[in-house]
């Protein structure tokens, strides 16, 4: 099956051929993958647009290229529909990803060798929080907090941010910025904890929202603009537009958070993807984007139990934001998650594992599988679709040596995305 939108590419069969498998596996099988969602079809063409083609180095009004006078307000527009959204000082839209995002903070606001207090990887922060295998460890001296020990008392789960942690490693390493925000963290970052820490130490504060940031515009989870000096994200995940980064700061920032994404890192910014983030961020403004991202977290909630009622283990004892982060070995001790992503893709259920706290096994193989909700949400799914997604990974990894189990499973899964396509979604 085609998709629509990919009507003028006429003249490239063997694209138009992959374009088309692309759209049966995305309208055909399951989207869990937390880090991803489906653009609206407003938000796609801006990004396939004629502004694909302008060069426009600098920022608008400061330009080293001509020719900008609409480019430069396409960027205005952007700008001010993003402040307005969070309710910022100042907006940076250029930023490629969130990745870039945060290397042009880091550069920004620090010297090479400076400190930086983040969350450890292997507990649920990012790359770029200071990750080995990041060059952000090489440039910028990054010390780690972790989260409080697992503990099966459903009153106090354990596997939250370790405040008292956050706060030790703070003043044992007096830091020039602390960073908040994870990717595999499924409960609520409140920040102002972050923000008292860092005024004890005197130092900045930057929260990474790249999962969180459509949960904050819908108002499904606390604004950390007015506590963080700086608030990165990426475009793509729950706020639902085009794979992108930002960068919102105070005033006092705002020029050097500018010279570092250009032209301390970036060159040509992508207008028609700054074109599809305005349109994103419009999304975003209207008050049934607040019901989406309430729906979202309401599906998320179900899921997760569900997914319990299966046998499966939630880390944090549950979730309140978009995702449910899985620890698999209470489900199946030898099931690993690199074992269970597979398993799935054979049934239609598209998945990423990943590791958990205190992880025994590599970050290639893991314990843990990392699920979310925001991408089927926009396709419709509400709390009873996902109770039966539960069901159906759970039948699925039971039987992943029964490829008639499988088989059947992705018949069931396929006849539900029959009834739930995105793209039907968007046009009702």
């Amino acid at each position: 099956m085609s998709s629509p939108f990919d009507a003028f590419i006429t003249n490239d069969d063997e694209i138009v051929d992959l374009l088309a498998q692309e759209w049966t596996r995305q309208t055909s099988t399951l989207q869990l993958i937390a880090s991803e969602n489906f653009a609206s079809p407003a938000v796609m063409a801006a990004t396939g647009s004629i502004l694909t083609n302008k060069y426009a180095e600098g920022y608008p009004g400061r330009r080293y290229y001509g020719g900008n006078q609409v480019v430069d307000e396409i960027e205005d527009l952007a700008r001010r529909r993003l402040i307005g959204l969070f309710g910022a000082d100042h907006a940076n839209v250029q930023s490629h990803s969130g990745a870039n995002a945060n290397v042009a903070v880091y550069q920004a606001l620090l010297q090479p060798g400076d400190t930086v207090l983040a969350m450890r990887l292997d507990q649920g922060g990012h790359l770029t929080h200071g990750s080995p295998a990041s060059m952000t460890s090489k440039a910028w001296n990054f010390v780690s907090y972790g989260v409080t020990p697992r503990n099966d008392d459903p009153a106090t789960p354990g596997e939250m941010i370790d405040f008292d942690n956050v706060r030790a490693m703070a003043l044992e390493h007096r830091p020039k910025l602390i960073v908040a925000g994870a990717t595999a963290y499924a409960r609520r970052i409140d920040p102002a904890p972050f923000r008292e820490i860092a005024d004890e130490v005197g130092a900045m504060l930057m929260f990474d929202s790249a999962h969180v940031a459509g949960l904050i515009a819908g108002g499904s989870h606390p604004n950390p603009v007015p506590y963080a000096d700086v608030v990165t994200f990426t475009t793509h995940k729950t706020l639902r537009g085009p794979r992108g980064g930002a960068i919102l700061c105070r005033s006092d920032y705002a020029k050097a958070i500018d010279m570092a994404v250009f032209p301390g890192q970036q060159g040509g910014p992508l207008e028609h993807a700054i074109a599809a983030k305005a349109v994103a961020f419009k999304e975003a403004s209207l008050p049934s984007f607040s019901v989406y991202t309430d729906q979202i977290v309401a599906n998320a909630k179900a899921f997760g139990a569900a997914l319990a009622e299966e046998g499966f283990r939630m880390v944090s004892g549950g979730t309140e934001n978009h995702m449910v982060l899985l620890d698999l070995r209470e489900f199946d001790a030898e099931l690993t998650g690199k074992v269970a992503q597979e398993v799935l893709d054979r049934a239609g259920i598209t998945t990423n594992r990943n590791t958990i706290p205190d992880d025994p096994r590599s970050p290639f193989i893991t314990s843990g599988l990392r699920v979310g909700t925001a991408a089927e949400t926009t396709a419709g799914l509400k709390q009873d679709e996902f109770a039966l997604v539960a069901a159906l990974m759970a039948r699925a990894l039971r039987g992943r040596e029964d490829d008639v189990v499988i088989a059947q499973v992705r018949a069931e899964v396929g006849e539900l995305c029959s009834t739930f396509n995105p793209y039907v979604t968007f046009t009702k």
